[in-house]
């Protein structure tokens, strides 16, 4: 059985007798919910889907939860998903939205109308490092290689993405370029809904790289289909140790995007605390560490009042340099 720490063991017990949706704890298993909806901003292939699908893959292999089901619901850059949960609030209970760092920029930009105080705040999960790749086939090596040919020709040297323009990934790409002594804001950066297409485009030859989500890079590159040419991490990562960091190659960048889930607004107190327990217990799970491992994924857990301070801080951050590179 799997071990679980005595607070996170008293949590679930807590949560499940307020609920009564499931009986905790019995011989061979620790189930804490029967099921949930995972509600997912964007098209399959992208970092929304794999963090949706990676953590309820997780958390019903450890037995967490019963079942669980997923809907991609693209659109708006996330406000579609975003206005569907808020205006479906009485019917949506059962419902966990993934999002990420792009709640908070595309509610500064004004994207969308809503932002996370609209949403119950249920728990920061993962983060993720940001990296630039190339196809397999491309005469590009290295971030070095890539700046020698944005300098030959900025105009023919697009850099794509799964979000809009001022988006997650135009933001990492304006922030390594400028990093590197370029003007971001003459960066040619190419738009697309999700990461799964981006990476089409990538290796259809349609952009010359493509700034995206380190875990969604990983699975194509150990296939050879890819190649990683600069991490926004400290240190190389584990589950791809080949892919040279920007800060090994004179880039001084460090960015890591997290993602967590919301729930919609007005849920219930009861409710909030099984799915907090749920997730609080996955991170004590084999089951969670292998899908953790499998995507370079970093935990980050934070929960209720701490989930939010760390919203408005990062905010605060992301919103300062936006102005500071003529993005608000």
């Amino acid at each position: 059985m799997t071990k679980i720490s005595l607070g996170r063991r008293a949590l679930i017990i807590a949560a499940t007798a307020t609920l009564g949706w499931s009986t905790p704890l019995l011989a061979g298993g620790h189930q804490v919910l029967d099921s949930i909806h995972f509600l997912i901003p964007g098209g399959a292939g992208g970092g929304w889907d794999g963090t949706a699908r990676g953590t309820g893959e997780a958390l019903t292999s450890a037995g967490l939860v019963g079942s669980a089901s997923y809907e991609n619901m693209s659109g708006g850059g996330g406000g579609k998903a975003i206005g569907f949960l808020i205006e479906n609030a009485d019917s949506q209970h059962g419902t966990l939205m993934v999002n990420s760092t792009p709640i908070v920029i595309r509610s500064l930009t004004g994207v969308f109308p809503h932002n996370f105080r609209d949403l119950t705040l249920v728990s920061g999960t993962i983060g993720d490092y940001a990296a630039m790749v190339v196809s397999k086939d491309s005469p590009i090596n290295s971030m070095a290689d890539l700046i020698a040919a944005y300098d030959a020709d900025p105009k023919s040297t697009a850099i794509g993405g799964g979000s809009v323009p001022g988006g997650m990934d135009h933001l990492v790409a304006a922030m390594v370029m400028e990093a590197a002594g370029k003007d971001a804001l003459n960066v040619k950066y190419i738009p697309y809904d999700a990461g799964g297409k981006a990476m089409a485009a990538l290796l259809s030859g349609e952009i010359s790289a493509l700034s995206t989500g380190f875990s969604e890079a990983v699975d194509l590159a150990n296939a050879g289909e890819v190649k990683i040419i600069g991490v926004t991490s400290d240190e190389r990562v584990d589950a791809y140790g080949d892919a040279m960091t920007m800060k090994e190659q004179g880039i001084d960048v460090n960015f890591v995007n997290w993602r967590g889930f919301f729930a919609a607004p007005g849920l219930p107190a009861e409710d909030l605390a099984a799915y907090q327990a749920a997730i609080s217990a996955m991170y004590d799970t084999p089951e969670w560490e292998v899908v953790r491992a499998r995507n370079g994924w970093v935990n980050i857990h934070n929960s209720g009042d701490d989930f939010r301070s760390f919203l408005e801080q990062q905010e605060k951050v992301i919103g300062d340099l936006m102005k500071k590179l003529g993005f608000l």
